[in-house]
């Protein structure tokens, strides 16, 4: 989705790029330096899910509060666009290559390879630049610092 005039425009794919095959789809992994330059774009678009993510969750928990007929079936259309509209960020992500792991903070991962092995790159609003990553099993928990090797792999 664009933003108020503005387009917004997709990385390319650099040379370090490279497809691996997840399920049926190709599955992009960054560099390094590639997903640390697409963080200005990946950034304002999790924002907009955080931001659309409370929305369709605040207009769920009054349909949750069983309103009257005429309100719920204003508030299904309500919730019906604002669902529509995270799914937009949501596909926006999905076409960088970036994988949102949760919808309430806008934490995000970025496949890359160290050490002949898929990893997260991992990034948190709130945080200044990528200088995480963690195993692909290990979730947010097992979050290590960015290591010299891997800035020497980008």
């Amino acid at each position: 989705m664009a933003r108020r005039g503005q387009e917004r425009r997709q990385p390319q794919p650099q040379q370090g790029d490279d497809a691996g095959m997840v399920g049926s789809r190709p599955r992009r992994r960054f560099t390094l330096a590639e997903a640390r330059r697409t963080l200005p774009l990946v950034r304002r678009i999790a924002a907009d899910v955080v931001r659309a993510h409370a929305v369709a969750a605040g207009v769920h928990r009054q349909l949750s509060a069983k309103p009257s007929r005429e309100e719920r079936l204003r508030l299904e259309v309500e919730l019906d666009r604002a669902v529509v509209k995270l799914q937009g960020y949501v596909d926006e992500l999905h076409d960088i290559g970036v994988e949102l792991k949760d919808y309430a903070t806008g934490l995000l991962d970025f496949v890359t390879l160290h050490e002949g092995r898929e990893v997260y790159l991992c990034w948190r609003p709130g945080e200044e630049t990528i200088d995480h990553w963690h195993e692909t099993d290990a979730g947010i928990a097992g979050r290590r610092p960015v290591e010299a090797s891997m800035q020497l792999e980008s």
